[in-house]
């Protein structure tokens, strides 16, 4: 079924207004014809009604043709506009073109074939624009939209840089309340476990057994807290950089024994087997001694902690001249595999209830992880539930100092030479060592 189109015909002379409308029929087209005389009943039709093509005179007896043209343009009154002018006249048809008309067609050469050709691409040009205009009308409607969510998003990301700076103020004050409250409990807690060390003396009076027996729960409690005090405040300067090593020449050995020496009663309170294994061809390294200790402390007490029945054991052995490996293997409860990426994160515990069955600030080990980076070392983790756990830290012999940029100076450490003994260049300065990357891994963990 073909379409019939819709076709206003603008002609003061009638004998051309019949000459386009048999060209039409002559060609088969399918219409609905309107014929207008002059202008102002021209601008009343296209008001009224959508044509699907305008043949237009180029010489009207009311207005010309350009004045008929603009006040459609300014009316925003949009069709297919075929200009029809005489042979010679071409001039005022290509200057309508260049205002914006479709096409022009000389009244001398009307036939069907041109006509129907004129006018159906006419109808196609006038259709391709008005997709254009409608995929362009939508493409500004999704600009505009994307401008404002471009705009939504700008302001959430404000008000998201404004919330990230208010939990980083938060936290700066949270640690700098920890490090400050911390550091005050310190001293009434040094008071009450040094008063409690000189009323278990002898020479200060006799105490009764019950007597001793309190004032041992006040000396065990207090060093207990004072622990946990000391583990905040660590964890508070760690959190803020303002933690340093002081790193020297020390034997590994030594602080390896006396460690466990402090540790062996409270595996034997459990009745657990507490088992050393020192193989090292050299036991001389430079670190911080003390922060050696705090992990060798944590690590065990975390050991005897988790660990009900069966033994501990601590093996210390050489991975290669200039790297230790130190290991800590128990037979407690273990670690589930899910809790493998959060258990060094600090105050987490496997254990989160209020009532549960294992004690402690959650800092020991985020501690932990933490000075082992700082020493340059790696943290290796293995545990099955029921089972057991093995935590392996890895450590350079020699931590690495940076470079005196301030008189150009470096530094070197030997502590490999076949006597045993150390030497130096120059006393070696304390320098912070650069903390490295971690990377997370389960159910074999490295950080």
């Amino acid at each position: 079924m073909k379409e019939t189109l819709k076709i206003l015909v603008i002609d003061d002379d009638e004998v051309d207004r019949m000459a386009v409308r048999l060209a039409l029929m002559k060609a088969g087209v399918y219409m609905d014809l309107c014929e207008v005389s002059n202008g102002n009943h021209a601008f009343s039709a296209l008001q009224n009604t959508n044509f699907d093509c305008v043949f237009l005179d180029d010489r009207l007896p009311d207005q010309d043709s350009f004045t008929l043209f603009h006040k459609l343009r300014s009316s925003e009154i949009k069709v297919p506009l075929v200009i029809l002018t005489t042979q010679g006249n071409e001039q005022n048809a290509v200057e309508l073109l260049q205002a914006g008309a479709t096409d022009y067609l000389i009244k001398e050469n009307l036939k069907s074939e041109n006509l129907a050709k004129i006018l159906r691409n006419a109808i196609r040009l006038y259709r391709a624009e008005i997709k254009a205009d409608l995929v362009y009308q939508q493409l500004k409607e999704s600009h505009e939209q994307l401008i404002n969510k471009n705009e939504e998003l700008k302001k959430q990301q404000q008000q998201i840089q404004l919330q990230n700076l208010k939990l980083l103020e938060a936290s700066r004050l949270k640690s700098q309340f920890l490090a400050t409250i911390s550091h005050e409990l310190r001293t009434p807690m040094n008071a009450i476990i040094g008063f409690s060390q000189i009323l278990l003396r002898p020479k200060f009076g006799q105490l009764s057994n019950q007597q001793a027996d309190m004032v041992e729960r006040i000396l065990n409690n207090g060093k207990h807290l004072l622990m946990l005090l000391n583990e905040v405040l660590d964890f508070s300067k760690l959190e803020t950089g303002r933690l340093e090593l002081k790193p020297e020449i020390f034997d590994l050995g030594k602080i390896v024994n006396n460690t466990v020496t402090e540790i062996r009663s409270l595996a034997e309170a459990k009745k657990l087997a507490l088992r050393v294994e020192i193989d090292l061809e050299n036991s001389l390294t430079f670190n911080d001694p003390i922060r050696v200790r705090q992990i060798l402390i944590n690590l065990l007490s975390n050991a005897v902690k988790f660990t009900d029945n069966g033994s501990i054991c601590l093996e210390i052995r050489e991975i290669t001249k200039n790297r230790l490996a130190i290991t800590i293997q128990d037979t407690g409860i273990g670690i589930s595999p899910q809790d493998f990426q959060h258990i060094f994160e600090a105050f987490r515990q496997v254990d989160q209830g209020i009532s549960r069955k294992y004690p402690g600030t959650g800092l020991g080990l985020a501690i932990i992880n933490s000075l082992v980076q700082m020493m340059g070392g790696e943290i290796f983790l293995e545990s099955q539930l029921g089972v057991g756990s093995v935590f392996k830290i890895e450590l350079p012999r020699q931590i690495t100092l940076l470079t005196n940029t301030n008189n150009g100076n470096s530094y070197h450490l030997n502590l490999g030479s076949d006597d045993g003994v150390y030497s130096s260049h120059q006393n070696l300065p304390y320098l912070p060592y650069q903390a490295q990357k971690i990377s997370l891994g389960y159910p074999y963990l490295k950080l």
